[in-house]
């Protein structure tokens, strides 16, 4: 912090800051040991609603499909951002750029309500057209969130690509590298942090959705926000602290994991630029 010291005022500001995002989430992992099958009134310390948890086959199979939905809607936003970062980013001017920018984007700022209703009436069309998709399920929930996680992909993608110092990919040029190989062997590695972040922030987006989800689901694809949906509408359940505890450890690991990967990655880049 450039060895600047925080004032009072600036460490006040902070930990009220802190106390507004994580006290909350404090007290939800409090409740989930709580004994008494009233939310809010505490009747001692228990795991008791944690059994209760993982031996509920509802729960633990709604979690597996939002655990390989989002899965595959991450890698696909990936990939396919990726390419469309970089076509915004380094194939210059072209003709309908910015529509193609702003289709790209749209789903961003449109509301969740009528990207699902959209996607829902394109789908009740082809299967009336061409009989495919049979019925709506894990493809249409998949096909759903990919066309929502690409867009913040391709914002992440094409800012680093943007932001990147070109004379690496020059020098490759110079040598005689072939464009497939730069981008293997000298822009991939560069904005691997980049792709990483935006596989989490994807792999969040989708986990989370709930919107999209409830168009494009059908009989047997109940993802876990629906399900957790259904049972606070009939009354607030110990179980489903248990279930958000469990959710939120398991990302705070997966969020820790990814950002030490991150940081050796990012200083092994710096030694071997030293170096050279």
């Amino acid at each position: 912090m450039n060895g600047k010291k925080i004032s009072g005022f600036g460490k006040a500001t902070l930990g009220l800051g802190f106390a507004f995002l994580y006290v909350p989430i404090l007290i939800l992992v409090v409740y989930s040991l709580n004994a008494s099958k009233l939310v809010t009134v505490w009747a001692g310390f228990s795991t008791h609603w944690y059994g209760v948890l993982f031996r509920d086959d509802a729960v633990m199979s709604a979690f597996g499909l939002s655990l390989k939905i989002a899965l595959l809607s991450s890698v696909m936003s990936v990939v396919l951002g990726t390419i469309a970062g970089l076509v915004l980013a380094r194939f210059g001017s072209f003709k309908g750029k910015s529509l193609f920018a702003g289709m790209l984007t749209a789903p961003m700022v449109m509301p969740e309500v009528i990207t699902g209703l959209s996607m829902l009436l394109l789908f009740v069309e082809m299967q009336q057209w061409f009989g495919f998709p049979a019925e709506r399920g894990v493809l249409t929930i998949w096909v759903g969130h990919v066309t929502l996680c690409m867009a913040y992909v391709t914002v992440v993608i094409r800012s680093r690509l943007v932001e990147m110092d070109r004379s690496v990919e020059e020098a490759a040029m110079d040598l005689g590298a072939r464009p497939l190989k730069i981008f293997f062997q000298v822009t991939l590695p560069i904005i691997a942090p980049a792709i990483a972040s935006s596989f989490l922030l994807a792999f969040t987006l989708s986990i989370d959705d709930l919107v999209i989800t409830a168009f494009l689901s059908g009989p047997g694809s109940t993802t876990l926000p629906q399900l957790i949906f259904s049972r606070v509408r009939l009354g607030l359940n110990p179980e489903i602290n248990a279930l958000a505890t469990v959710t939120v450890l398991a990302v705070a690991v997966l969020v820790i994991g990814a950002n030490r990967v991150m940081v050796k990655a990012e200083r092994r880049r710096a030694r071997l630029a030293a170096i050279a």
